[in-house]
Parts: C-alpha cells; sequence; structure tokens
C-alpha cells in the first residue's frame, strides 16, 4: 500500500492535470469500494492467517488494494500514452507490480495464496466496472 496508492494518485493527478474529470472519479470509487468490500468479507469468513490464529485474512486487503491501485492508474493514464504503448505495456506493468506484491504476501507469511488469489478477484470486479465505465465516458465525449 505503501507503493501503490502513491502510484494511483500520481495517475490520478496526471490526468487531472490533463483535463480528465470523471475517469480519475471513478478510479477514486473504486479505490473506496476495496474497504468496502474487503472489510465485511474479512469479518464474516473470520479465516485465520498462515502464521497467526487471529481472524480476518480472507480476502486480502493488501493484494487487492494493489491490483485496483495499479489497474486504475494503467487505465486512467492509458488514454494519454503513446499509441504503441497504450495496447500492452500499462496493463502488463500492473499485472507484473501486482504479481510481484501477492507473491511477497505469501512469502512473507502474511497471506495464503487463496487470500491473494480471492483479493484479485474482488478487484478484478472492480476493475472490469472501471473499465466500463471509463469506456462509456470516452464515447460520450465530442471529437476534440
Amino acid at each position: 500500500m505503501q507503493v501503490a496508492l502513491p502510484v494511483l494518485g500520481c495517475a490520478l493527478v496526471y490526468a487531472l492535470v490533463r483535463g480528465a474529470r470523471r475517469i480519475p472519479l471513478l478510479a477514486v470509487l473504486a479505490m473506496a469500494a476495496v474497504p468496502a468490500l474487503i472489510v465485511p468479507l474479512k469479518a464474516w469468513i473470520a479465516r485465520p492467517g498462515p502464521l497467526t490464529e487471529a481472524a480476518g485474512y480472507y480476502p486480502s486487503g493488501h493484494a487487492a488494494t494493489a491490483a485496483v491501485a495499479y489497474g486504475a492508474a494503467a487505465l486512467v493514464t492509458a488514454p494519454y500514452a503513446q499509441r504503441s504503448m497504450r495496447s500492452w505495456m500499462m496493463p502488463v506493468a500492473a499485472v507484473l507490480l501486482t504479481a510481484a506484491t501477492g507473491i511477497g504476501l505469501v512469502l512473507r507469511g502474511y497471506h495464503w495464496p487463496l487470500d491473494v488469489l480471492a483479493g484479485w478477484c474482488l478487484s478484478g470486479l472492480l476493475l472490469v466496472a472501471l473499465s466500463w465505465s471509463s469506456g462509456r465516458s470516452r464515447r460520450r465525449q465530442p471529437p476534440k
């Protein structure tokens, strides 16, 4: 979270400076939805962690936060990237950073692999909604 949220913040500022308003707002709403979804699920499921008997480790909030932050940053900045980079570089960077975060969480013993996978699945739903919403808003804008 110490890296993913500032990355998203920089992407949002960049898009706002470039004149975008709707897509950064949608990205902020997607990021705010992460704890709104994760916290109740953690309390309801109450799964213990790998190295502790304390409950509340499923799904991984850190993995979901990283996935939404990096994915939203890629979606927010994609319209401003060069056409050759737009199709593959931003999503690939988001996936690599998200995967590295999840692997680190498992290797350090903070989460089981299924915890991370569940966080990614929930964040995938948010990113699909963000992508769909941002695509609709781009289609509505008149050409410049």
